[in-house]
């Protein structure tokens, strides 16, 4: 899992590219971009909650530090740290 805890100053946002169905779940830093892959569905908010609770890990900061801004139906999501 790739550090960023570099992302954990409130006020910033993490542009992600989320992967569900995948076969592991894992963080990537891959050219400023941050790439999230989940095994969770793509269904009832299961993937994002995933995806919520691996950035957190990553990022350092509690689940209820990150905010989804922008992307809750598409692979590209943009969070925000509080």
């Amino acid at each position: 899992m790739s550090d960023l805890t570099s992302f954990a100053i409130a006020g910033t946002r993490i542009d992600v590219r989320a992967s569900p169905k995948a076969s592991r779940n894992k963080v990537v830093l891959d050219e400023g971009l941050v790439r999230v892959y989940v095994t969770a569905v793509p269904e009832n908010g299961k993937a994002n909650a995933a995806i919520i609770k691996l950035l957190a890990k990553a990022v350092g900061v509690p689940k209820s530090r990150l905010r989804l801004v922008r992307g809750d139906t598409g692979r590209d999501k943009v969070f925000e740290v509080l």
